[in-house]
């Protein structure tokens, strides 16, 4: 795929993080985000999944210019507009911040207590001055609730005055209020019960073909990607091991870490359970990564060549490609 084709082209993206000094004086550094490359489409519907300290969120707030840039490429190209993210001016960065938006995964935690749901949702286009007139502003805010299901007596209201799935809903409508193009939800429906999750999935789907929006949803939840995503990527240690499209990573899955996370998703049928493939040992630590192919301390077909040798990034069908010596 290329850029052009691309809403984002992610090259070689590292992220990486200095935590203190060594045993011999030197600094420490955290890779974070290590070598990724990733294109989501426009007006996809693009997973990011892993376990917990993948990077994932790291990742998803590099792409927004949230997080820094050690080293790679990261483009954004829109309809009149093409942004190097890691070089962009000021002026470039206020017109992206209108342009890739994230939604946040406590809406608690991201609401200010102090204001009303109106002026929350409002703060955005004030903040970059998107309207004019108060009135104006009022008038966008009314339409950004109504088309995620908020009541207009709502907008007199604090956040602590709302369930959880409705307080998402205030930081949905506060993202999208300056109409993004694309938005980063992180972990977005983690925190809430199943039924309001699949509530906000289906607003979210909903927004997304009726604003065009392209999305990155990050996630641990295989079973929420599998229902949602049109595209997934997943994320191990830093790197991406594998990509393809949705329904061919869950009817077709080649790297052994995408197999165990897939085995691993709770079945309805008494002949499945107990068939999850178990993956021996701990996670390694960021800060002391494997050689080789990363995953070979817990790859249940690791050979010795995997401790050596980095596996290369290939194609093995269109759109689906790995990072692993065996997979075929």
């Amino acid at each position: 795929m290329s850029v052009q084709e691309s809403h984002v082209w992610v090259n070689h993206l590292s992220v990486h993080f200095g935590v203190g000094k060594g045993l011999l004086g030197g600094s420490t550094i955290l890779k974070a985000v290590d070598e990724v490359s990733l294109e989501i489409p426009r007006g996809s519907f693009f997973g990011l999944v892993g376990e917990s300290g993948s990077g994932k969120t790291t990742l998803g707030r590099a792409i927004l210019k949230a997080a820094p840039i050690s080293d790679g490429e990261v483009r954004y190209r829109d309809e009149d507009v093409d942004f190097d993210v890691g070089l962009m001016s000021k002026g470039e960065l206020k017109e992206y911040r209108r342009r890739a938006q994230l939604i946040f995964q406590d809406p608690y935690a991201a609401l200010s207590p102090r204001m009303t749901v109106r002026d929350i949702i409002a703060e955005p286009l004030e903040v970059m001055k998107l309207t004019k007139s108060r009135a104006e502003t009022d008038e966008r805010v009314r339409e950004i609730a109504a088309k995620c299901r908020l009541n207009l007596e709502h907008l007199r209201r604090f956040p602590h005055a709302f369930s959880g799935g409705q307080r998402q809903r205030i930081s949905i409508a506060r993202a999208l209020v300056c109409e993004p193009k694309f938005l980063v939800a992180d972990e977005s429906v983690a925190a809430l019960d199943v039924s309001i999750q699949a509530d906000i999935l289906n607003l979210l789907k909903s927004l997304q073909k009726d604003m065009d929006i392209t999305f990155l949803f990050i996630s641990h939840d295989l079973s929420v990607v599998a229902h949602t995503c049109d595209y997934v990527a997943v994320m191990y240690l830093g790197a991406i091991v594998e990509m393809a499209p949705s329904r061919e990573l869950f009817t077709a899955p080649k790297h052994p870490y995408t197999k165990a996370l897939l085995s691993a998703i709770p079945s309805l049928d008494p002949d499945d359970r107990g068939s999850a493939q178990k993956l021996e040992g701990e996670i390694p630590s960021p800060l002391n990564k494997p050689s080789g192919c990363r995953f070979h301390t817990r790859c249940p077909v690791a050979v010795e060549r995997c401790s050596a040798e980095v596996p290369a990034w290939r194609e093995l069908s269109t759109g689906h490609k790995v990072a692993c010596h065996f997979a075929e």
